[in-house]
């Protein structure tokens, strides 16, 4: 029990000091409905931690949006992907807010950003207003709440950085959520660092079986253990009145009652936010789909998340040694788990090994790799990989196969297939890099150059690849339009665009030879024309939509409407 309090005073403490420098009354809440959260700051995603909250937007779209301070618009994005429509504001005291996946702004700064696309005649923009141009007092509406960009459903995501840009947990500002419920454990695994190390007869992963007792914590059996080990968890929190598993706050381990390693959710850099790879482990996320955070510390891991590592966060077990390792998982309310692990050192018949991989190959993490056969070559640049390791390199026919797509790569690789008599007869320009899928069919677009003889894809995964032919446009419908359509009543004008295999690169459309603003949605294939824009005003409005696939290949669709102003 006196541990147990120990844990949650350090806990609570660590949360006072920390934020006596962070205001508690500055930001107000960005919407005008109780937050429910769909995602919490840090949690884990592909590639990346989560940069802010998610607040729920009772499913629908079009709320109003608050600045949640004074300040000025310092920054505007538009993409079709990422954070969609975003305004970022910029406050006296240092910090940033950030607002994404926005449906549309306020009229003030929709006519500045529409005006700005017109002069640019671009959808994806990026802004930087003047401190004067855009001014903000705490509780101005600044648009209403979308689904733009990567957002899976309605949504805000909100984010609050300090002067460096770093994203910081905005809970720490007095953001309230109500939260009774302590985070969920779905397992905690052991990890035998070398060939010489074991956990229960096992060289490999081991999944612990955990008990729950009656104070909603948890303690295993004895755990038979040698050599030097680590431990990994894979857990999640829910919040009150919400159903989503978002990430937790913060995570400890303490060996013997002395901190061994911790997780502290509470701000990090944008530059790190990748190596959540090299945190996870990344090979059983491939094959799980399920996400372990490993309680220790690996070599080219800089995550300043990271805290009071001792002995890297590793255990080492000899004959007779008696351990206890304990795991603390804590969300931002304070409500804990705690999982108790005995350890005992004993060496036992190892039945279960790791699967190694044997390779004439091997690729390392702190110089650069180049491989070449056949025509064909990978260059793997230095930090690319987090580990040295034998590696699959293999050229049969017009394709080339890399690495093994559970090893998580940090930086691009190069591929290049050299220019060669197969070539002769095609089409160069409609030729790209692809990556093979099931039955080594081609299924995604590798971004591609071609230069002094070869063609060559950048990829920061792992796999099998090939050279393909894309030699035709993309598909254009028309959704609501017609020749000689009278469209007077029609607030839009949308059409869907379509490129099965290269993927959009870019549009240009025009009424009566002037550029329109079509806004463009991946998720729906759309691009949509707001008529309000009053780009033409006379009856006769021919349209005329271009569109160019990632290889050049190009799609037009011409028509004449009518319509009344």
């Amino acid at each position: 029990m006196q541990l147990k309090t120990t844990f949650l005073t350090a806990f609570f403490f660590s949360i006072f000091m920390y934020s006596q420098d962070i205001p508690q009354d500055y930001f107000r809440n960005p919407l005008d409905i109780e937050p429910i959260l769909s995602g919490t700051f840090a949690e884990l995603r592909s590639n990346h931690f989560h940069s802010g909250i998610d607040i729920k937007t009772q499913q629908v779209e079009g709320l109003n949006v608050y600045a949640t301070a004074s300040g000025h618009v310092a920054r505007i994005k538009i993409s079709p992907w990422g954070y969609g429509k975003a305004i970022y504001i910029q406050h006296p005291n240092g910090y940033t807010t950030v607002y994404a996946h926005l449906k549309k702004f306020t009229p003030k700064i929709e006519a500045y950003v529409k005006k700005k696309q017109y002069q640019k005649e671009k959808f994806a923009i990026e802004l930087f207003p003047k401190d004067y141009e855009l001014p903000i007092t705490k509780g101005d509406i600044i648009a209403f709440s979308g689904n733009t960009g990567g957002s899976g459903g309605p949504h805000l995501h909100y984010e609050i950085r300090d002067r460096k840009e770093r994203p910081m947990n905005p809970m720490l500002f007095g953001f309230k959520v109500k939260d009774h419920t302590k985070p969920s454990i779905n397992g905690v695994y052991a990890y035998s660092m070398n060939d010489t190390s074991q956990v229960n007869h096992h060289n490999d992963l081991h999944k612990i079986k955990l008990s729950l007792t009656k104070d909603g914590n948890y303690i295993t059996s004895t755990v038979y253990a040698y050599g030097e080990i680590g431990f990994g968890i894979n857990t999640y929190d829910k919040q009150d009145q919400a159903h989503n598993k978002n990430g937790v706050y913060n995570i400890q381990s303490f060996v013997n009652g002395n901190p061994s390693f911790e997780l502290d959710f509470r701000k990090f850099s944008f530059s790190e936010s990748r190596y959540l790879n090299r945190l996870i482990d990344y090979s059983y996320f491939k094959r799980k789909k399920s996400r372990i955070q490993k309680l220790f510390k690996e070599p080219n891991n800089p995550l300043s998340i990271i805290k009071n590592v001792n002995e890297k966060g590793l255990i080492h077990l000899k004959e007779g040694d008696h351990v206890n390792y304990v795991i603390t998982v804590t969300d931002f309310k304070g409500n804990k788990r705690t999982i108790t692990i005995p350890l005992e050192g004993k060496k036992m018949e190892i039945t279960h090994f790791k699967k190694k991989t044997e390779s004439l190959h091997h690729a390392f993490a702190n110089k650069e790799t180049y491989l070449e056969n056949n025509g064909k070559s990978v260059y793997i640049p230095k930090g690319a990989l987090y580990d040295n390791q034998p590696i699959i390199f293999e050229t049969k026919g017009d394709t080339i196969e890399i690495g093994d797509k559970n090893i998580p790569l940090h930086k691009n690789i190069t591929l290049s297939f050299y220019s060669d008599n197969k070539f002769e007869n095609k089409d160069m320009s409609k030729l790209y890099v692809s990556r093979l899928g099931y039955k080594n069919e081609p299924y995604q677009y590798v971004s591609t150059y071609k230069k002094e003889g070869k063609i060559s894809g950048k990829t920061k995964t792992f796999g099998k690849f090939t050279i393909s032919t894309d030699s035709i446009g993309p598909i254009i419908t028309p959704l609501n339009l017609y020749k000689g359509k009278w469209m007077s009543k029609s607030k839009y004008l949308q059409i869907k665009i379509v490129d099965k295999l290269t993927g959009i690169k870019k549009y240009r459309a025009t009424i009566n030879g002037k550029w329109i603003l079509m806004e463009y949605n991946p998720k729906k294939n759309k691009l949509t024309y707001d008529f309000n824009d009053k780009v033409v005003t006379e009856a006769e409005h021919n349209f005329k939509l271009v569109v160019l696939d990632n290889v050049g290949n190009s799609s037009t669709f011409e028509t004449t409407f009518y319509r009344k102003y």
